[in-house]
Formats: C-alpha cells, sequence, structure tokens
C-alpha cells in the first residue's frame, strides 16, 4: 500500500507522469533498458548504440551493456560536468539509436538543444536524474524530458529512504511493459491483467 502511495504522490505532485517504484536507481535504470530491448516494445535491437557521458555512475553505463547494447562515451562541459553538446554532435552516427544523460549533481546540459537534436536524428532519450530530483530546465523538472527517467531515494541523495528508486515513462504501453519487468514477467500488476488472462 505504502508503494502505491508513493507512486501515487510521485506521479502527481512531482512528475506529473506514470512512475513506478524499484529498490534502487540502479535497477530503474537496467530495467529501462530491458524494457527498450524487450520484443514487445523492439524500440533497440543489440549492438545499437547508445550515447553516454564520459562522467557517469557504473549502473547508467553498465545495464546499456547489459541489455546487448554499446555505450559510446561523449566528452562532458567542464563548467556543468554534464554531457558536452559539441562533442555530442561529433559522436552521432547512424548506428546510434539512443542518448542517455546523466545529470549530475543536480546540473544538466542545455536540454532545449538536447530535445532539437533527439528530435532531428530520432534518437531515444532517456535521463538519468538521480542526482537531480527536484532539479528544474527552464521551469520543468529534468526527468520529463526523455522517453524515460530513473530517480534514486539512496541516502546521499536529495530525497532519502535510505534505499530505493523510481521508473517515470511518457507511453502508457511503456509503464505496463515496466510494470511486467519488474514482477520478472509477471502480468499481476498491470492494469490489463484480466484481458491478458482471457487471451492465454
Amino acid at each position: 500500500k505504502k508503494t502505491l502511495e508513493i507512486e501515487s504522490y510521485f506521479s502527481k505532485k512531482i512528475i506529473k507522469r506514470d512512475s513506478l517504484m524499484v529498490n534502487s536507481g540502479s535497477s530503474a535504470n537496467l530495467l529501462i533498458f530491458q524494457a527498450l530491448v524487450n520484443p514487445k516494445l523492439n524500440l533497440l535491437k543489440k549492438g545499437d548504440k547508445i550515447l553516454i557521458p564520459a562522467i557517469c555512475w557504473s549502473t547508467s553505463l553498465w545495464p546499456i551493456i547489459q541489455s546487448g547494447l554499446k555505450p559510446i562515451f561523449v566528452d562532458i562541459d567542464k563548467k556543468t560536468l554534464n554531457i558536452s553538446i559539441l562533442d555530442l554532435k561529433k559522436k552521432i552516427n547512424k548506428k546510434v539509436k539512443g542518448l542517455m544523460l546523466v545529470h549530475a549533481l543536480g546540473n544538466c546540459t542545455e536540454m532545449s538543444e538536447i530535445l532539437k537534436i533527439c528530435k532531428k536524428k530520432k534518437l531515444i532519450l532517456i535521463e538519468d536524474a538521480c542526482e537531480a530530483m527536484g532539479s528544474k530546465y527552464k521551469n520543468k523538472y529534468l526527468g520529463t524530458f526523455g522517453e524515460f527517467s530513473s530517480f534514486s531515494f539512496y541516502s546521499s541523495h536529495q530525497i532519502s529512504s535510505g534505499e530505493g528508486g523510481m521508473i517515470t515513462a511518457r507511453s502508457l504501453e511503456d509503464y505496463e511493459i515496466l510494470k511486467a519487468l519488474r514482477a520478472h514477467g509477471w502480468s499481476r500488476d498491470r492494469d490489463d491483467h484480466k484481458k491478458i488472462l482471457r487471451k492465454n
């Protein structure tokens, strides 16, 4: 019951999109990439390249590898410690399918420019906002720009429960896939659980 309360509060008051609680921000990142390569969504395929800033956390990087994708490091802007847009543009090619932003220390890069690049190059944008809960860019919360975002309630972060994490998804279909993945493939928590049972 408490988990559902927290998910509901997070969705309504903080992020304004569907939210799913997990045991850590690390698990949130893993489930995001597992959803992206899931055959149901089929958004990414083995070998696709994902851009990620050179300053990141191991569990921002490793889920990319675990999901059969290839991480490509992008240099950072020394003033913000976030991804360098100049180097980002140099690293994009036809094999690059996604961009994993890591909002270091609650800061971010020029999100307006990032959104233009992602739209033009058809890149899936994922935000690791584990260090940026409550931070805004032009009055919009970090974690609301991408298709998916991850947050952490670890003891060193802005809001702590000792452990815990949250995933948010823009699309309801993505959210339902994440629900099933969180439960190791079970459909019982999905909104369409009864419909799935009837199909089977």
